[in-house]
């Protein structure tokens, strides 16, 4: 095998590539009457194929050119790919040949045997990719054109891997497929701008990423990216997770592949609640977003997990806020997203278990989110950061507070019923928090915010004390209070005359026009 003599990365940063949309509205076209959650794996498995073709042709054809440090290296040897980091794909799985006989009748059998083949000379990816294409019910015409489109995309050669290509395409067909598919979609897709709130805010710079819930696996993309864009190195950090679902899980290892990221989410799928599969993990940092308000759950009453209170048999929110307690490490940081009701509800003993966290001083920040935001749920949700250790040495020392921020006049339709935080908000709400942490210098040395202020509307610290003046509620309305309005130093008097003075202005402006359109319509022989 050629030894590999030096390595060059491309710094190419993402670029914005503009057509995510027009392809979605293209391979949507060729979906017909395929329910949306069965199209989905057909379309993000020819997505992933194209990938992993596309990277091994540019290695193949590097290794057949036998130039420098390739020199001696045999093209067909799949252990210089794994050297590479690059999967290995045989001859009857790329996609040229798939290209080549994308109109016969017999691609979808051609298709399924490329990933078996795929799966089988790459034990990672073993039990992953969709092998379900040579169904009679998919239209073998319609799949042709679909490969036809996926084949005008370049995924991944090093130029549009640095510019995470890929990546780009693959987020957005997950996001459109969770709004075509609705609350049953939206069960594994959190929007890119709710997690980057939360990763930003936990900053996980270095250490055990853990997601008990992980659905496609957002969490742990956005958190290895935040490492990279922060300077860090990927193997900073390392993430652990699982999922229950098993078509959800199979997404989540396809999208770290993609990505490159080694992750732990056990060696199936399982319920959380009945069968933790890290149960021994203290994780340095919490990333997730469990199902809302979920009264189809597992629970067992002997459960040590339940430190502050045994949680209801109807509502789940609880029980996962216990377990993310549990499995931190004694420095770790929690984010996780929530329904509302979980900062207010008294409901079968909820009050009392929130007033036991917030006694036990471990949370840290809430934020109130603006409406819309999810495809799957018109639900109002919440941030909750929790911290195990507020007295650490690298922050503020802040023990008995607690930070609330309203954030629910931010974020910007993007469609009638969509809304997304912008950049300028998300930043805004992150360094408030570290802001107020005493950390911002070295999570956003960029930042306008020099030192944390409360601002009436938007933000608060408040005390232990507060909070249990208030009933343990953890809504930030009740803390940040109303907004300030602008001070208005113009006399009352001068104020009537410019308005009197701007009205008659007006009307003067109008009776000209008026009398203008008379005129004209006089002189085109209309009597008036």
């Amino acid at each position: 095998m050629a030894k590999k003599k030096s390595s060059t990365k491309s710094n190419g940063s993402a670029a914005n590539i503009g057509f995510e949309s027009k392809l979605w509205l293209a391979a949507d076209k060729l979906r017909n009457n395929m329910d949306a959650a069965e199209y989905k794996h057909v379309v993000l498995g020819l997505i992933f194929l194209k990938y992993i073709s596309d990277a091994f042709e540019e290695m193949h054809a590097k290794l057949i050119a036998g130039e420098g440090e390739y020199d001696g290296a045999d093209p067909e040897d799949p252990d210089e790919y794994r050297a590479e980091n690059c999967f290995w794909v045989p001859p009857e799985a790329r996609w040229k040949k798939l290209q080549d006989n994308a109109k016969q009748p017999t691609i979808g059998k051609l298709i399924d045997d490329a990933m078996v083949a795929i799966e089988k000379d790459n034990p990672r990816l073993k039990g992953v990719l969709p092998k379900d294409f040579a169904r009679p019910t998919l239209d073998k015409q319609r799949l042709g054109e679909l490969i036809d489109l996926v084949g005008t995309i370049g995924l991944g050669d090093a130029e549009n891997r640095s510019k995470d290509i890929l990546g780009r395409v693959y987020e957005y067909f997950l996001s459109e497929f969770a709004s075509a598919e609705g609350k049953k979609g939206g069960q594994f897709y959190t929007p890119r701008c709710v997690v980057r709130v939360l990763v930003e805010m936990l900053a996980p710079y270095k250490g055990r990423v853990y997601d008990p819930c992980c659905g496609s696996a957002g969490m742990f993309v956005q958190s290895e990216k935040f490492v990279e864009e922060h300077g860090g190195r990927i193997g900073d950090i390392a993430v652990y997770g699982q999922e229950s679902n098993p078509t959800t899980r199979r997404l989540a290892l396809m999208n770290l592949a993609i990505r490159g990221i080694e992750g732990d989410i056990g060696p199936e799928n399982a319920d959380t609640f009945r069968r933790d599969l890290h149960k021994d993990l203290k994780a340095d940092y919490v990333l997730a977003n469990p199902p809302f308000n979920d009264s189809d759950w597992h629970r067992s009453d002997e459960d040590v997990r339940w430190k502050y209170g045994v949680p209801p048999k109807g509502n789940a929110n609880f029980a996962w806020v216990q377990h993310f307690i549990h499995h931190l490490s004694p420095e770790g940081f929690a984010g996780f997203v929530l329904a509302n009701g979980s900062m207010s509800s008294n409901q079968s003993g909820e009050g009392e278990i929130r007033k036991a966290i917030v006694e036990a001083d471990l949370v840290d920040c809430m934020v109130a989110l603006p409406g819309q935001l999810f495809y799957s749920t018109q639900i109002p949700v919440c941030l909750w950061f929790l911290a195990r250790n507020k007295k650490d040495k690298t922050r503020r020392k802040r023990a008995g507070e607690t930070l609330f921020i309203d954030a629910r006049k931010l974020g910007q339709l993007i469609d009638r019923v969509h809304r997304e935080l912008t950049d300028e908000e998300l930043q805004r709400i992150a360094d408030t928090y570290h802001a107020w942490r005493g950390d911002l210098k070295f999570t956003n040395p960029k930042s306008k915010l020099k030192k944390y202020e409360d601002i009436p509307g938007f933000c608060k610290s408040a005390t232990k004390d507060e909070i249990a003046e208030h009933g343990y509620v953890l809504t930030p309305g009740r803390y940040v209070g109303a907004e300030a309005l602008e001070e208005d130093d113009e006399p009352f008097d001068e104020k009537m005359q410019r308005l009197t003075a701007e009205l008659s202005e007006q009307f003067a402006e109008s009776a000209k026009l008026e009398k203008a359109i008379k005129k004209n319509l006089k002189g085109l022989g209309y009597g008036l």
